[in-house]
């Protein structure tokens, strides 16, 4: 499917997942289209992680389907993998090798041409020089997410899955990272699905937000929105409100 504003990249219809006595995700249904950044938020336990692993893949669901560009997820996601990536502060990368060494071998598995030049891109991109040649094993936190964030761009990714893209970075970094993510976005419309802790990030970046509690989505709309809606101040308003089981008006 190419790019195209009318058609959604990412389907999720009656999206499930059960683990013994626990309904991990309980029948949630969402679009993102390209250009878009959404959301994804929930207090610990809402749902979003195993979310994000049914989007990938890494997940069968229980329930309900997961289309990314008409392929369902499930049965046909090696036809589509190579146009997405993802990020995540809780997925270490070998810690021997450095980063230069983790992001070529990312690139050669995605089959990158000139994968010397496109790394060479992303360490300037994310600010990398002065610790690429230095081994996982020996770089601060932040320095971790900034190769995280390079690995998730390594293929030029028209889905790209974000998992707290921002954390451990010191303010000024972050701020820096955010605007490149928000450039990356309007250079090539890819569709972007984050979850984030940081309710600033989601008012800044993201078109529209998925509220996620026990499961399910209980409201959704874009940030201004939300804080409307329910007359707060701001986004973490809102998420503390419904994170501590306050009234919903739904979606």
């Amino acid at each position: 499917m190419a790019l195209n504003s009318s058609h959604p990249i990412i389907v999720a219809d009656g999206l499930g997942k059960r683990f013994g006595d626990v309904m991990a995700v309980d029948s949630i249904s969402f679009q993102v289209r390209p250009g878009e950044t959404v959301a994804l938020l929930g207090g610990n336990g809402a749902g979003k992680t195993t979310t994000m692993a049914m989007l990938l893949g890494l997940l069968n669901p229980s329930a309900g389907q997961v289309r990314i560009f008409g392929a369902d997820m499930v049965h046909d996601r090696y036809k589509v993998l190579a146009r997405m990536n993802f990020s995540s502060p809780y997925v270490d990368l070998p810690r021997r090798l450095t980063p230069r060494e983790n992001l070529t071998v990312y690139g050669h598995l995605y089959g990158i041409r000139s994968v010397a030049a496109r790394v060479e891109t992303l360490v300037r991109d994310m600010e990398m020089e002065a610790f690429v040649d230095r081994p996982m094993g020996t770089l601060s936190a932040g320095q971790d997410t900034r190769v995280a964030l390079a690995k998730a761009l390594i293929n030029s990714p028209e889905v790209l899955l974000l998992d707290e893209p921002t954390a451990s970075l010191d303010p000024e970094t972050g701020d820096r990272m955010r605007g490149y993510l928000e450039g990356y976005r309007a250079e090539t419309r890819a569709a972007i699905l984050l979850a984030s802790h940081n309710m600033a990030e989601v008012e800044r970046i993201c078109d529209r937000v998925l509220m996620m509690r026990d499961g399910k989505i209980v409201d959704a709309g874009s940030p201004s929105a939300l804080i409307g809606k329910y007359g707060r101040e701001n986004l973490e308003e809102v998420f503390l409100h419904i994170a501590r089981d306050g009234e919903v008006t739904g979606v």
